[in-house]
């Protein structure tokens, strides 16, 4: 697949999950990235009027799950988060925040991921470590 049909199948496979809830949005793919916008609305504010932490980390979740698939290039998988870590650096309340998954790891069972939550500016709002688990579906 082309870097456009990726990103068409990434945000088809949304449809109905916490993803489309969130408004999560794939928007570019690389040889060693892939990059989600989010929008921050009152939707996913704390009560105070700033993104949720735990938004930004179902979104660097989510983002480093589908890099599994986007970088095995195999819709065949099964693919589970095993551990998050997310320190929020960065207040955000409007505008869009951007997730980029980098893998660190690659193995044929576990990987790791870092993600770089930023802000329209650039400026880190988040830096999240994903460990995820993979395995042929049955």
């Amino acid at each position: 697949m082309d870097k456009e049909q990726l990103l068409a199948f990434c945000n088809a496979s949304s449809a109905n999950t916490l993803m489309e809830t969130l408004s999560i949005e794939y928007i570019d793919i690389g040889d060693d990235f892939i990059i989600a916008r989010m929008p921050v609305t009152p939707k996913v504010h704390q009560p105070d009027g700033v993104l949720h932490g735990g938004a930004t980390a179902a979104l660097a979740e989510s983002i480093g799950s589908v890099a599994v698939f986007v970088f095995n290039k195999d819709s065949n998988l099964v693919v589970r988060g095993i551990e998050i870590t997310a320190n929020h650096v960065k207040s955000v309340s409007s505008g869009y925040v951007y997730a980029k998954a980098s893998p660190v790891h690659l193995g044929k069972t576990i990987q790791l991921w870092e993600i770089r939550v930023t802000d329209e500016a650039e400026e880190l709002i988040s830096l999240c470590k994903l460990t995820t688990y993979k395995r042929p579906k049955k």
